[in-house]
């Protein structure tokens, strides 16, 4: 096995907790030194450096740049790029404008006035100031809209080329979700105004009443007091205290020295919040500084955000690892964008997010803020969101999960290992009593995951490889 197959191989052992496959994966050595956009599959674009053809430097509507062509000799599958590059790529927006150190955030002196007036303006005006600045927003070719997995497409594609070169048609991994849960969801509650804290209670009232626990994100700083009192009565109710931001003026990654000089403080109000996760003010970021936060996770990524200021998306539907640091990112759309930018009262949008989202046993995660909801029609709107999460946990076997459970085990997966007994295959490792062997099998060129039967829960599922 080559150096190139040993890191091929490991991408899939990282994903799946699968046996070592011995497939055996080359990667092109002279990769071109510029990055950009090709397609491995018709409906595959992915982003990184190929070996012969030029990737496309900018991706629209008529992209029709060149695929990559996977040679395949006796036993090697051949690739003309590197697919931990590619995903790399993609789970930290390197892909946008500029890589990493892109953002559209508190550069401008416009963006610098608009934050200064935002907390003056009612919600009618800033929607109107919003939908124009965000215009085009439906013309945006990728990341997909309204869900994107193209990540987890191509750990698929890669593990359907494995399996072909092997020549067996199965291969068992530790199942995603814990004890055996089809697909997972989460609800989220950034907190933004005095009267988005003082409806709080209300919010977990109606949660309460369909049995689904929550977070609440909250900021530290300016906006509103933050009793003891306060969140003492979130956590005694069952619900998650998590740090958003440190006072929501839009500006935390605006430099390098503004960002240091607001860790400390954030980390701070980590501790004393009893916090072990962060979200940034509207989901701006900074992925390669978000190490610098003292928490177990993070939730400032949106899978696709075509409809933030700050645009991007990290084209997965999966928690993933930044350092140290567990990514949950936001893979619906925000309760805000939905009403005020798409004017749009239904969960229609949300359901169709989730339908795609639970077909292929990922995680559907919501921000749901305290502040939009106190409004009759949208906390209907709310209402009906939680009736159908609740449905589907109980017809469809959704693990609804606060981040911090979520957190809990995707850390305890990553340290799992399939061991193999007899004919079967059992689980190892510090919370392996919660998990399932799955099985990924490639039928007509697809692949179809099943979850091990015996335990109450077991699903099948086939979806594009």
């Amino acid at each position: 096995m080559t150096a190139s197959s040993q890191s091929v191989a490991s991408l899939l052992v990282d994903f799946y907790r699968c046996p070592q496959l011995a497939a055996d994966f080359t990667v092109a050595a002279d990769l071109r030194p510029v990055a950009g956009y090709f397609r491995v599959q018709e409906r595959l674009i992915c982003y990184g450096r190929l070996s012969e053809a030029h990737p496309l430097p900018t991706l629209n509507a008529v992209f029709l740049g060149p695929c990559a062509q996977v040679a395949q000799e006796a036993q090697t599958i051949n690739l003309p790029f590197d697919p931990a590059e590619v995903i790399a790529n993609l789970r930290l927006e390197k892909y946008r404008p500029g890589g990493e150190s892109s953002r559209k955030n508190g550069g401008s002196l416009v963006r610098r006035l608009y934050y200064l007036l935002r907390p003056l303006m009612p919600v009618d005006v800033r929607k109107h100031v919003q939908r124009l600045s965000l215009r085009g927003w439906d013309r945006i070719p990728f990341p997909h809209w309204p869900v994107d997995r193209t990540v987890d497409r191509l750990y698929e594609w890669l593990l359907g080329l494995a399996m072909k070169s092997e020549g067996i048609t199965e291969v068992p991994f530790v199942w995603f979700w814990p004890e055996g849960y089809s697909s997972c969801a989460s609800i989220t509650h950034d907190v933004e105004t005095s009267a988005g804290r003082d409806f709080c209670v209300q919010l977990m009232d109606l949660n309460d009443s369909y049995g689904i626990k929550t977070s609440f994100q909250v900021i530290p700083e300016k906006r509103y007091e933050v009793s003891p009192a306060f969140l003492d009565s979130i956590r005694k109710r069952g619900f998650e205290v998590n740090v958003h931001d440190l006072n929501h003026d839009g500006h935390l990654f605006s430099t390098r020295e503004q960002f240091l000089e607001r860790v400390p403080k954030i980390n701070r109000y980590g501790k004393a919040f009893r916090a072990r996760g962060f979200r940034s003010a509207v989901l701006y970021r900074r992925l390669d500084w978000m190490n610098e936060l003292d928490f177990a996770y993070d939730m400032s990524v949106p899978s696709v955000g075509h409809l933030d200021p700050q645009r991007g998306g990290c084209c997965t539907v999966m928690p993933y690892f930044i350092g140290d640091l567990v990514e949950i990112p936001v893979t619906a759309t925000q309760d805000y964008s939905l009403f005020n930018i798409l004017g749009e009262y239904s969960t229609k949008l949300w359901e169709e997010q989730v339908a795609t989202i639970t077909r292929s046993h990922g995680m559907a995660t919501f921000i749901i803020h305290p502040d939009y909801v106190i409004e009759a029609r949208a906390r209907q709107i709310y209402e009906q969101l939680l009736r159908h999460l609740a449905d589907l946990r109980s017809n469809n076997n959704l693990w609804i999960a606060r981040p911090g459970e979520i957190n809990d085990w995707w850390r305890a997966r990553a340290g799992m290992q399939l061991v193999r007994e007899h004919d079967n295959w059992r689980v190892e490792g510090d919370g392996s009593e919660y998990a399932r062997v799955g099985y990924a099998k490639v039928e007509d060129d697809r692949i179809v995951y099943r979850v091990e039967q015996g335990a109450e829960c077991s699903t099948t599922a086939r979806h594009s490889s």
